[in-house]
């Protein structure tokens, strides 16, 4: 894209606040290049006609299109800007190597909408935010549901109910789903809640403040208390009753941050402190492209790293921000944020950029371990594991670890083929888990190392996946006997000590852990459903499990296969079908 197409694109933005994306390939293959706010959509894209730096004139000399969206107010475009980046991984953007991300307000695009909060919008859905406090927002989202009575449930629920569910007796849906009331009536609490998130606060705070006043006049004062605290995040939503949180009980808390780059790659250092002592130190990786300076680390890490974490009272850092959105935010939210010259905090601040500055350590277990395998800094780690009994309840874990520490919405298990062939069911699980990835249907960014628990033949299983669909993941395999790490080309026996072995332990327990508790799960569900049978006993039970493998292979067999079995006869098999189907 060359400046006069830039200019020309420009001309048909709106003059007013939102984000604006930088794109290369169109429909299926497009890819976001780079993500941008703006007060000024127009003016803004715009100045990309003459770039203010040689990475930028590379990026916009790859764009083929420019894609936006409006939002309301500066701080909105912020915030969207900072879940756009956790969503499409822009390289030419300054990124934080986790997944958290804003949470958003959605009425979905169906006929009897459903309300809830997500960081995943569906396609068509009427979407509200992105907001900076999750708590706050589900406040608000369930005193709108108790006013207004919209569904909570998923379509596939809605559309097979007979009765109501247990929401409508708690008051929090009008059931439409079985036409406790009408659609058109329903209509109109949907229109009442979108005026309420289009700005017209009165609609849900007057019915509240009424409920609170005649509860206090009722002598009600806990449930006046209640509603008082539901009133506060319904109004400061739309950014009223937002007040600086005061230290006058010597409880304030502050973030010191510092920032220090190598090469492609940023950390941000940050020590947290309660009352005026230091309770809690943190390093976080963040890609940064070639020209970025510390003050767009800054910039991107802040709206980032608290996508998903509570504010604290104070943001201390080496250098400004330079960026008055994200200083308008923060004043908005009662965060002071400053640059100290010195005294005390700048002490603090000195200390937060030799912890951005340091290399290795027992602290920094992710870059041992880079250095130990020579691969890239791996700051997002995925572990897999089986596990069964004998080849029945067979499943697997994919755990995930983010910078050293579990990332537990990042998890998934999935049931695996029943059978007694551990290498067989690594190789599925990581081909499921790979297939997912190469076709876009997995909504995880791509880890930057899988690790597998077991030897030489697991790791082998989950290496011929990765080469089957295509997948250019490193792996490594974790034996538990020996404490022996495994990659294709030789095999590693650390310390007891090893800064690195303890990362790849946590990542196979918690797998390991994860995968036993489903397995578990699913064995018990199996049980308790034979345990409902009349004349089946523990002793009968495991002699049709062994048998058979599984309920589903119980409810199919034949009556010449069932009364086999010791202890069953003809009687007891009608009941096993009767009772299973």
């Amino acid at each position: 894209m060359d400046a006069d197409e830039v200019r020309e694109r420009a001309g048909s933005l709106p003059r007013e606040p939102g984000v604006y994306l930088f794109e290369q390939g169109r429909d299926d293959t497009r890819r976001v290049l780079y993500v941008g706010k703006a007060v000024d959509l127009c003016d803004r894209v715009r100045s990309y006609a003459d770039p203010r730096s040689e990475r930028i004139a590379k990026m916009v000399e790859r764009a083929e299109t420019i894609d936006f969206a409006v939002t309301d107010t500066e701080t909105q475009a912020l915030l969207l800007e900072a879940n756009l980046i956790k969503r499409h991984r822009p390289p030419y953007n300054v990124r934080l190597k986790d997944d958290k991300s804003y949470p958003l307000v959605q009425l979905t695009d169906h006929a009897v909408p459903r309300i809830e909060v997500t960081r995943d919008p569906e396609d068509g859905a009427t979407i509200y935010g992105p907001f900076t406090d999750k708590g706050r927002v589900e406040t608000v989202v369930k005193a709108l549901r108790e006013t207004y009575g919209l569904r909570g449930c998923s379509d596939h629920k809605y559309s097979n109910r007979d009765r109501p569910c247990l929401d409508y007796e708690m008051g929090i849906c009008t059931a439409p789903c079985t036409g406790e009331i009408s659609e058109t009536e329903y209509a109109e609490d949907v229109e009442a809640v979108t005026r309420y998130f289009e700005g017209e606060t009165g609609v849900l705070a007057d019915p509240l403040r009424r409920e609170m006043e005649t509860a206090a006049q009722n002598q009600e004062f806990e449930r006046a208390a209640n509603l008082r605290d539901k009133l506060g995040a319904v109004e400061a939503l739309h950014g009223e009753g937002d007040t600086a949180v005061s230290d006058s009980g010597g409880s304030q808390t502050t973030d010191v941050l510092g920032a220090a780059i190598e090469g492609e790659r940023a950390i941000v250092a940050r020590l947290h402190a309660e009352g005026g002592k230091l309770v809690e130190r943190d390093r976080h990786t963040l890609e940064a492209p070639d020209g970025e300076g510390t003050a767009g680390v800054y910039q991107a890490f802040i709206p980032q790293y608290y996508a998903e974490r509570d504010l604290p009272d104070r943001i201390l850092c080496a250098e400004s921000p330079a960026d008055p959105d994200i200083e308008a935010w923060l004043e908005s939210e009662g965060v002071t944020l400053g640059v100290p010259g010195a005294g005390r905090e700048a002490t603090l601040v000195d200390l937060a950029l030799k912890n951005a500055r340091q290399r290795g350590g027992t602290d920094d277990e992710s870059g041992r371990l880079a250095d130990a395998l020579g691969i890239d800094h791996p700051s997002r780690i995925e572990g897999f594991d089986v596990s069964h009994a004998q080849g029945r309840s067979a499943v697997g874990s994919n755990v995930t670890f983010v910078d050293g520490s579990p990332a537990k919405s990042d998890y998934r298990r999935k049931k695996l083929t029943e059978r007694n062939d551990d290498y067989a069911n690594m190789r599925e699980l990581v081909r499921w888990r790979a297939l997912r990835a190469v076709e876009g249907r997995d909504d995880r960014p791509d880890p930057d190392l899988l690790l597998i628990d077991g030897g030489d033949g697991q790791l082998g299983a989950a290496r011929d996946a990765l080469a089957e669909t295509g997948w250019d993941v490193p792996a490594v395999a974790l034996a538990k006997d020996e404490e022996m790490v495994i990659t294709p080309d030789r095999v590693y026996d650390w310390d007891d000590d090893a800064p690195q072995l303890h990362l790849l332990q946590r990542v196979r327990d918690e797998a390991h852990r994860f995968a036993v508790q489903y397995h578990q799960t699913l064995r018990d569900d199996v049980s308790t459903t034979l345990d409902e049978v009349p004349g089946i006993g523990p002793e009968t039970r495991k002699r049709l499990l062994r048998r058979f493998g599984s309920v589903d292979n119980v409810r199919t067999a034949s009556d010449e296969e069932l009364t086999a079995i010791d202890g069953i006869g003809e009687q007891t098999a009608e009941t096993i079908r009767t009772r299973l189907q």
